[in-house]
């Protein structure tokens, strides 16, 4: 692949195509960290916090993604095709 010619909305990164789903993992914490900067009064409590609510964003991924499995696996298949 040539870089001159990268288009960073039409092709993945280079060698990110294996564990790009990973990348959830320092997405969500940081959207945690900026929230709870905001939102929590003390800053005694804002790791605890983004903490609780980086496990909450990535399990609430992870449940949806499996509601996504089975619409797709069992649902629609069930559909009749006319």
């Amino acid at each position: 692949m040539n870089m001159v010619a990268y288009l960073p909305m039409l092709e993945p990164l280079p060698g990110v195509e294996h564990w790009w789903m990973l990348l959830i993992i320092p997405l969500s914490f940081g959207i945690a960290l900026i929230y709870k900067a905001a939102r929590v009064p003390s800053l005694d409590q804002i790791w605890r916090a983004t903490g609780v609510m980086t496990v909450q964003i990535l399990l609430s991924m992870v449940a949806i993604a499996i509601g996504f499995l089975i619409l797709v696996q069992v649902v629609v298949p069930l559909l009749p095709v006319d």
